[in-house]
C-alpha cells in the first residue's frame, strides 16, 4: 500500500471535530469524567487547569468551537456551554439541577454562578458595514459573508433573532432599514453604554423578561462588552460561542454548522479530500496540467504536489535530511481571507500555472522551497529559475482538487495539513528537522536578503 495511502487512514481511524482530523493519542478523558461525577449542576473550569487534567487538550479544541459542541465521551451527561478559548469552559448537566446543587466555580476564573443550561431562547447577530445601496429588510441589508453565515445560523435554531444595529439597536429580521455609517467599535464609550442600554429597552419591549433565557450573541467584541454585563444582571445566561475566533475562523465555524448540528458533514468532506489529493489516478504532470487551459480548474480549491525517487534524491540532497518519494507539498487556492471577509480572487489554475510553474519564486512559497534546497545541492548562489521550472516537469506530478465553499477552505486545509504532513509545508504545522532546515535556506535564497 503507498505511504500516502497509509497516513491518510487516519482520517478513519482519528478523532474528527470541526473539519480536522486528529489521532487518538492525546487527551486522558478519564480524570475529567471523575471531575464531573462529582459536580451537582455545573462547573467552570479554568483552561489551564483542564489541560492539565487531561494531560494535554488537543489542537482542535483550541482551533475550533465544534471540538466543545454535542455529546463527547470525554463529559457524558453533562454539555459545555460559555467556552471561553485559553481561559475557562463551562460544563453544565444535562435534564437540569439536581435537588441542593450549587454552583463550582474554578478559583483561577472567577465567574458569577449562572442557572442550568437550556436550550437557546433568543439569537442576537451583529451587524455588518457591508450593505446594500438602498433600503432593505435588516435581514437582506447587510451583504458580507460573516453575516450572510450568522443569518442563516439564526434561522436554522427556529428561535426568535434579531439584529443589533450599531445605529438603531435591536432590529427585527424584517424591518426595512436606509443604508448607514456607524461602526460600533468607533464609537465612544458613552454612546456603547447608551446602546446597550437601548438595546435591551428594547427587548424588554419585543420579548418581555430575559431573567432565565439563555440568549446567544453572535457578533464583535464592541457589541458584547457593551450588552453582556446588561443581561446578566437581568438573570439572563448569555452565550458567545464565537468568542476569541478570528474572521475565517468564525466562517468556518458557520459552515461545520446546519442549525445545532455538528461538523460531521465538514469532516465527511475533509477526510474525502484528503482521499482524493492523494489517490495516483488523481495527479497530472506539469505539462498535463497546463494542457487542460484551466478547464474546470478556474475555482477555489486544494491541490498536492508529488515528488518521484529521482527527485526526492535531489531533495535530500539539498536538506541534508531523507525525503521519500511521494507527498512533498499541500495548499489551497482561492480562500476567503481571514481577517477582511472577502472572497480570493485566486484560481487553483493561477496558483499552479501562474505562480508554481510561472518561473518567479518571488510570488511562490513552494517554488521558493524548492529553488532554496535545489540551489543548495547544485552550489549555486541564486535560484536559477529556468533550471528549477525545468526539474518541476521532470519530477513533480500534481493533483488539484475543486472545493465549492471557500469560506471554509482554510479549515479543510488545516485538516488535509495535519492528516497527511507534507515535509516541504511549513505554515499550520509543527516543527521538524526538516522544516528548520527548510526555513534556513528560504531566509538565505530569498529575494531580499540576496539583495542585503
Amino acid at each position: 500500500m503507498p505511504e500516502a495511502w497509509t497516513r491518510s487512514s487516519t482520517v478513519v481511524s482519528g478523532l474528527a471535530v470541526g473539519g480536522v482530523v486528529e489521532t487518538l493519542h492525546v487527551a486522558n478523558w478519564s480524570p475529567l469524567r471523575d471531575r464531573l461525577a462529582s459536580v451537582d449542576d455545573r462547573v467552570q473550569i479554568a483552561w489551564a487547569d483542564l489541560d492539565a487534567l487531561v494531560g494535554g487538550l488537543p489542537r482542535s479544541a483550541y482551533d475550533h468551537q465544534a471540538f466543545w459542541s454535542g455529546d463527547r465521551s470525554g463529559w457524558p451527561g453533562f454539555t459545555t456551554t460559555d467556552v471561553r478559548v485559553g481561559r475557562s469552559v463551562t460544563f453544565v448537566r444535562r435534564g437540569g439541577q439536581r435537588a441542593g446543587g450549587t454552583a463550582v466555580v474554578s478559583r483561577e476564573a472567577p465567574v458569577t454562578p449562572t442557572r442550568a443550561a437550556r436550550p437557546v431562547d433568543l439569537v442576537l447577530v451583529g451587524c455588518a458595514k457591508q450593505k446594500r445601496a438602498t433600503a432593505a429588510p435588516a435581514q437582506d441589508l447587510y451583504t458580507s459573508p460573516l453575516f450572510r453565515k450568522s443569518r442563516a445560523y439564526a434561522e436554522s435554531t427556529g428561535v426568535p433573532w434579531f439584529v443589533l444595529s450599531a445605529k438603531h439597536g435591536l432590529v427585527g429580521p424584517e424591518a426595512v432599514l436606509e443604508p448607514y455609517d456607524v461602526t460600533l467599535s468607533r464609537t465612544s464609550r458613552d454612546y456603547r453604554r447608551e446602546w446597550a442600554r437601548g438595546v435591551l429597552r428594547q427587548l424588554d419591549e419585543a420579548c418581555g423578561s430575559m431573567d432565565g433565557r439563555s440568549i446567544e450573541i453572535h457578533a464583535g467584541a464592541a457589541y458584547t462588552s457593551s450588552l453582556r454585563p446588561l443581561l446578566e444582571s437581568r438573570g439572563a445566561v448569555v452565550v458567545e460561542p464565537l468568542q476569541g475566533l478570528r474572521q475565517g475562523q468564525r466562517l468556518a465555524w458557520y459552515g461545520s454548522r446546519s442549525g445545532d448540528a455538528t461538523a460531521s458533514v465538514v469532516v465527511l468532506e475533509a477526510s474525502e479530500i484528503a482521499a482524493r489529493l492523494t489517490s495516483p489516478s488523481s495527479r497530472q504532470s506539469p505539462a498535463e496540467f497546463l494542457a487542460t487551459g484551466g478547464d474546470g480548474l478556474r475555482r477555489p480549491g486544494l491541490y498536492s504536489w508529488w515528488v518521484d525517487d529521482q527527485g526526492a534524491a535531489d531533495l535530500a540532497l539539498g536538506l541534508g535530511h531523507p525525503i521519500a518519494a511521494g507527498l512533498i507539498y499541500a495548499g489551497l487556492a482561492g480562500a476567503t481571507r481571514s481577517r477582511s471577509g472577502r472572497r480570493s480572487s485566486n484560481t487553483l489554475w493561477g496558483r499552479i500555472s501562474g505562480m508554481h510553474l510561472g518561473g518567479r519564486h518571488e510570488f511562490s512559497t513552494f517554488r521558493l522551497s524548492l529553488g532554496s534546497v535545489l540551489a543548495t545541492a547544485g552550489g549555486l548562489a541564486e535560484i536559477d529559475e529556468d533550471a528549477l521550472t525545468s526539474w518541476m516537469h521532470e519530477h513533480l506530478r500534481v493533483a488539484a482538487l475543486p472545493v465549492a465553499d471557500a469560506d471554509g477552505l482554510d479549515g479543510l486545509e488545516s485538516a488535509v495539513l495535519r492528516t497527511l504532513d507534507p515535509p516541504l509545508n511549513l505554515s499550520k504545522m509543527p516543527p521538524s528537522a526538516v522544516r528548520r532546515r527548510l526555513t534556513e535556506l528560504r531566509k538565505a535564497y530569498s529575494r531580499k536578503r540576496r539583495r542585503s
